[in-house]
């Protein structure tokens, strides 16, 4: 095998692996294929000083084989999807800035959030969102998502790209062309947005558009099927050349990096595979594959891609163009100067950054119809919706790294409220319901923090099954949760569940 072409061909790859240290898996993806790049997850997550030494040891690795350094990269959106959550500035979901009201803290949060990566060993943030958020049955954008029309999603989308980049960080706009109006998750299947061409441009392709003219690093794909764009409807876009090359590059003008999302989602992985995927996303014009997960399935992509080179499957100027693009976006002072990162990281959670972030989050809370406070001479029944099982989107918080519940428990305890809690998985298995309604039975008062209970009908049984004038709703992620319990004596939406999202919520419960 030519070495030249498998240098460059690992160029085109960013993968994944579960350990807080560098291991055996990644040690063989760097020294052996080469690749050029490394995502982390929670997984590889502790604390910052941890993260900071695996990411100056994934560099040192590389070093040893390659004189280009790896792009780090991760999900650091913010709200639920934030893969560092300990020891960090706590940024809002994008769904509570544009509630708060302001792309001035929207900017200002998302530049502390690149430079606190930065300062940990990162160079990539697999962010901002810019899909519009204009079906509420999504279950997997919402609060992820500016808004729920293209002008506020531009508007604040923008000052999140401008924030990064302004901190050195680069930014990847996704997920194109829009996962906005599905109703299903490409994790587990593939989803389709019907719209004609005028409506896409209108709508779900405008911010990308907006990004594209100022001047955003890199564009990641969806993998969602566009039948105006791409006739073939079962090709998503991360495979399809109309959408990558046709529309993005051609149309759209966009010159610099076209990541795919991770081809070990069920859209990909249970249609073509992961080694056809690979090959069908840089033959579609995508310059970066992500494969996040399992060792075998990366090998054999870049295998395929070594192999579809040989056959004159994808050409070697493909590959070129490719590389050149990612060589551009290895220019930045991020990547080039990863030996200046700190293995002890500084100027993390400043008292300004996080007097900001609370600031955005108590502005963005939003309620709905008359709220009344609780009685705080009378004991609070707390039934708390939790996320239980990992997604891609929704990582439970893992237990070595102590981080706290997606619960109010805590600090309505700590502020002298006589509490119990039933907890129950997002999912509301039958059994869990019964459990929680026969737990609140004879209570005085009824908190609820539902998640996503839109979508999910469990949920909504119990919602209808206790007492709206003993009821207070809390929308634990998606919004339009509170619509669900209109004669609730308090309804409230704090666009996430984890503890800094909750401080206004109990603020609020308390009347203060």
């Amino acid at each position: 095998m030519n070495h030249e072409l498998r240098s460059k061909v690992g160029q085109l790859f960013m993968v994944g692996f579960d350990a807080l240290e560098v291991n055996d898996h990644i040690t063989r993806m760097i020294r052996e294929q080469r690749v050029g790049g490394v995502i982390l997850f929670r997984r590889n997550v502790h604390t910052p000083a941890q993260i900071a030494k695996l990411c100056r040891r994934l560099q040192e690795v590389n070093a040893e084989v390659s004189d280009i350094p790896l792009l780090i990269s991760l999900d650091q959106e913010g709200g639920m999807v934030m893969r560092i959550e300990q020891g960090v500035t706590p940024i809002p979901a994008a769904m509570a800035f544009q509630a708060a009201g302001s792309t001035a803290d929207c900017e200002k949060l998302s530049q502390i959030n690149g430079e606190e990566m930065r300062q940990i060993g990162l160079n990539m943030n697999l962010a901002p969102v810019l899909d519009v958020n204009n079906n509420p049955l999504n279950p997997v954008i919402g609060v992820r998502a500016y808004g729920e029309d293209a002008e506020t999603v531009i508007e604040y989308g923008l000052a999140a790209v401008r924030g990064l980049q302004h901190a050195g960080m680069i930014a990847t706009a996704k997920h194109f062309p829009g996962h906005g109006d599905t109703a299903t998750d490409s994790h587990y299947a593939m989803s389709v947005v019907p719209h004609d061409k005028a409506r896409l441009k209108a709508v779900e392709l405008a911010p990308f558009q907006a990004a594209i003219d100022a001047g955003v690093d890199a564009i990641m794909t969806a993998h969602v099927a566009f039948p105006a764009i791409e006739p073939d409807a079962a090709m998503p876009a991360t495979l399809s050349k109309n959408v990558l090359t046709g529309l993005l590059r051609e149309e759209m003008g966009f010159k610099g990096v076209v990541i795919s999302d991770c081809l070990e989602m069920a859209a990909i992985s249970e249609g073509v595979g992961v080694a056809v995927g690979a090959v069908g996303t840089l033959q579609a014009g995508a310059d970066i594959v992500l494969v996040s997960h399992l060792e075998e399935r990366q090998q054999a992509a870049v295998e395929a891609v070594l192999q579809a080179v040989e056959r004159g499957e994808i050409s070697e100027a493909r590959i070129d163009e490719a590389l050149a693009r990612v060589m551009v976006l290895k220019r930045s002072k991020a990547v080039q100067e990863w030996q200046n990162a700190p293995v002890e990281p500084q100027g993390l959670m400043k008292t300004e950054s996080l007097a900001l972030a609370r600031k955005v989050q108590a502005a963005a809370l939003q309620v709905q119809g008359d709220f009344q406070p609780l009685d705080l001479s009378k004991p609070v029944t707390l039934i708390t919706v939790e996320v239980r099982s990992r997604s891609e989107i929704d990582e439970v918080a893992i237990a070595r790294n102590k981080e706290p519940r997606s619960s109010m428990l805590p600090a309505l305890e700590e502020a002298g409220v006589q509490v119990r809690e039933y907890a129950l998985s997002a999912e509301a298995l039958q059994e869990e319901v019964d459990g929680a309604i026969a737990f609140a039975q004879g209570a005085e008062q009824i908190v609820l923090q539902t998640y996503n209970a839109q979508l999910i009908e469990g949920q909504q049984r119990l919602i209808k099954a206790l007492p709206q004038d003993k009821l207070w709703v809390v929308a634990g992620r998606l919004p339009y949760d509170m619509d669900l319990a209109p004669q609730a004596l308090g309804r409230c939406a704090s666009f996430g569940c984890r503890p800094p999202a909750l401080e206004p919520v109990v603020n609020k419960l308390l009347g203060r």
